[in-house]
């Protein structure tokens, strides 16, 4: 079995240098790999970056993650990215990783995503310039999210997000922001290619639990709804 720890959410500012390091030390007890879900950082600046790196780098698991909106904030995306990697962190953004894990491979394909809303309630790529780049965007995000599971190859595949692909695991959020939070395009890929979870972020007032409507395991990641350091899942064969 592979055992997936994962949270989302934490938010790290530069005083929160030391916060989780402690729970993440012996991570290798508990897990084979760690994935991060988003908003690493409160405003997405290297400095802020360079904290996450402190907390999460280097320990004796691999550690995935994507980026959230509030590391896309400072207009600074390449200089956290280059700070995560610089210390041994994976960053996706339509692309995947695999990995070798006691005899099974582990697939893991990210991206942020991006908003829109879910079947009934969502916007659409018609009317103003404004509207037309929201709802496109996602769209565009989509495309290559869904490209990029369309050649995952592995035992167990997994989609890493920020933003939310059901509203299942929205509930406890306000239905009006649900467009905000998560989009249905995102879900399209994961039950087209049967991937074995999805793991997101963003909603903190939300639950953890969903499914797509094809029946893939969804969960909602953000720290604020599981409320520890991170949770694990396990997936594959029990040997």
């Amino acid at each position: 079995m592979i055992r997936i720890a994962a949270v989302g959410d934490i938010h790290l500012g530069v005083d929160s240098r030391g916060e989780m390091r402690p729970a993440l030390e012996k991570v290798s007890i508990h897990a084979d790999v760690l994935l991060l879900a988003g908003d690493l950082t409160r405003h997405g600046g290297a400095e802020e970056a360079e904290v996450v790196a402190d907390e999460f780098g280097e320990l004796d698991v691999p550690v995935i993650a994507v980026l959230g909106n509030h590391d896309y904030h400072s207009d600074a995306v390449e200089d956290v990215t280059a700070v995560l990697v610089g210390r041994g962190i994976t960053v996706l953004e339509g692309q995947s990783v695999t990995m070798d894990i006691d005899g099974q491979t582990l697939g893991i394909a990210g991206t942020k995503g991006f908003g829109g809303g879910f079947a009934g309630k969502c916007a659409s790529v018609f009317g103003e310039p404004q509207m037309k780049n929201f709802a496109g965007h996602t769209v565009e995000v989509a495309d290559r999210f869904r490209s990029t599971v369309s050649e995952l190859e592995a035992d167990v595949r997994i989609a890493l997000l920020h933003y939310s692909p059901v509203s299942d695991t929205l509930h406890g959020e306000p239905p009006e922001i649900y467009p905000f939070l998560g989009s249905y395009l995102l879900g399209e890929p994961i039950d087209e290619f049967h991937l074995d979870l999805a793991l997101h972020g963003h909603a903190h007032a939300g639950c953890e639990r969903g499914t797509t409507p094809g029946g893939v395991r969804v969960r909602n990641v953000a720290q604020p709804v599981i409320r520890s350091a991170y949770t694990v899942y396990g997936l594959g064969r029990h040997d």
